[in-house]
């Protein structure tokens, strides 16, 4: 059977992905056992989609959840999906199809994940937070500022935690860039510019198979024209926001924690190139410019998506008159670079890094910075001045040699475990939350003026009270 070109075999393959990685490896029950004296929070998965299974499989080794709830409109084939994992491994997993209904019937529920479409997150966020429970809610926080708002209001007013799924504010990698290599080492020096992208190739339309289709009554009651228009949501504007939105939130807010500021300004061209307008209200492509002014100095940093072409995929780039820095959740698209000319100045910092252990580098040049002091280390770095190599402990060192580094953090976990983690422990008191909603907030309203610019054909200034609630 088809159903709008869609082959019903192979999209309940590619559909079951998520799922068959969460059932076949070690169970949600399993980890809360292995640690003790957990006390089990009580939690809610509102969206059981692509994202909702994500989520659930990154909360696999995560101790002490029971999933007491899963919510999702699709009944015939996310809803079911979710449950029958869940309930497989010892969850209550009670079935619902109306986020409400659940609130109202679950007087149990302490905390609850969203990964509802975006124009959902406010209205489902805001229900959750004054039922009594701690959300935490996918990127971005809302598709419009107003929901955002909303949004931290009710948490406020609640009392309860709302935690925005920024997930690289919880990555031990950014962390240590942030904290250590740009603030403590200043292994940049000063950043003059930052770039970023997320480039795609394209895809069809998402399809469905027909006995699967959700009733049309139900589909208008949860704002959806049609089956299509729910399956490609993220097309339609009122629904989506474009990709500057949807990727970008992520990598744009990397910017203003990096930076720790908020960008004064922003410029933006918003087309559609590739995809036919018809089926695509919202653009497919984006390139956009920000304007900071930090204290150390003003800085543009710019940021594109593309479509149909995925070149170099998603990165991050800080760019200093010292070095540069680029970025990315993929461990080995992370890369340091020294901004020639190399002096005796720039190789200490990064001799610094490695004796700290923010760097790593081959074996030898390891033992070369573990045996030695900081003024033997300087001493040493002379030969920076020149492409001469010298001998240390038998090893021939050479500027390139020493400036082959690594982060020293590894990043084993999926994306998104880290920054479940910091949620949940920070339900149990434990820590604190890294992306609150305020922090949230800041973000939303940065990447949502993105499109007011580009709709509006001018530079859009951005004053401090845009950013605050």
């Amino acid at each position: 059977m088809k159903a709008n070109g869609v082959n019903r075999r192979g999209f309940l393959r590619s559909a079951l992905g998520a799922g068959a990685a969460l059932a076949f490896r070690p169970s949600i029950s399993d980890a809360a056992e292995q640690t003790d004296h957990v006390e089990p929070l009580n939690v809610a998965l509102i969206g059981a989609g692509v994202q909702g299974m994500t989520l659930l499989s990154a909360c696999r080794n995560v101790p002490g959840l029971r999933f007491t709830a899963v919510c999702d409109i699709w009944e015939a084939y996310c809803l079911r999906r979710a449950t029958r994992i869940l309930q497989h491994y010892g969850h209550p997993a009670t079935p619902y199809t109306d986020c409400q209904t659940m609130l109202d019937k679950e007087k149990n529920l302490q905390a609850a994940i969203i990964a509802t479409p975006d124009f959902w997150h406010a209205r489902h966020a805001t229900a959750c937070l004054n039922a009594g429970l701690h959300v935490y809610c996918e990127t971005p926080m809302s598709n419009t500022i107003a929901g955002a708002r909303r949004m931290v209001e009710t948490a406020r007013h609640s009392g309860r935690l709302l935690q925005i799924g920024h997930q690289r504010r919880s990555n031990p990698r950014y962390i240590l860039c942030r904290d250590k290599l740009l603030e403590e080492l200043k292994l940049l020096g000063r950043i003059i510019a930052v770039n970023g992208q997320w480039n795609r190739p394209a895809h069809s339309p998402l399809g469905w198979p027909k006995r699967c289709s959700i009733d049309p009554a139900a589909l208008r009651r949860y704002g959806y024209e049609s089956m299509a228009q729910f399956r490609n949501w993220r097309w339609y504007k009122g629904l989506g926001n474009g990709p500057a939105v949807d990727r970008g939130a992520h990598q744009i807010d990397v910017y203003n924690w990096f930076l720790n500021a908020r960008p004064t300004s922003v410029i933006a061209s918003a087309r559609t190139n590739y995809y036919d307008k018809k089926t695509h209200q919202c653009h497919d492509t984006v390139a956009a410019t920000y304007e900071y002014e930090p204290p150390q100095g003003p800085i543009t940093a710019t940021y594109q998506t593309l479509t149909a072409n995925g070149h170099e995929g998603y990165v991050e780039k800080f760019l200093g008159d010292q070095g540069t820095l680029v970025l990315s959740e993929r461990s080995h698209a992370t890369k340091l670079y020294p901004e020639p000319p190399i002096v005796r100045r720039d190789m200490l910092k990064w001799a610094m890094g490695l004796k700290q252990g923010y760097l790593r580098a081959s074996k030898p040049v390891m033992e070369m910075v573990e045996r030695m002091s900081t003024q033997d280390l300087a001493q040493v770095l002379s030969v920076a001045d020149t492409p001469d190599p010298v001998t240390i402990n038998g090893a021939r060192i050479t500027p390139a040699t020493l400036l082959s580094c690594d982060l020293s953090v590894s990043m084993t976990k999926p994306p998104h475990q880290p920054h479940l983690e910091n949620f949940f422990d920070a339900i149990r008191g434990h820590v604190k939350l890294t992306c609150p909603a305020e922090v949230g907030y800041e973000t939303a309203v940065t990447v949502l003026k993105v499109n007011e610019a580009a709709q509006a054909g001018r530079r859009l200034d951005l004053k401090p009270q845009d950013f605050a609630v």
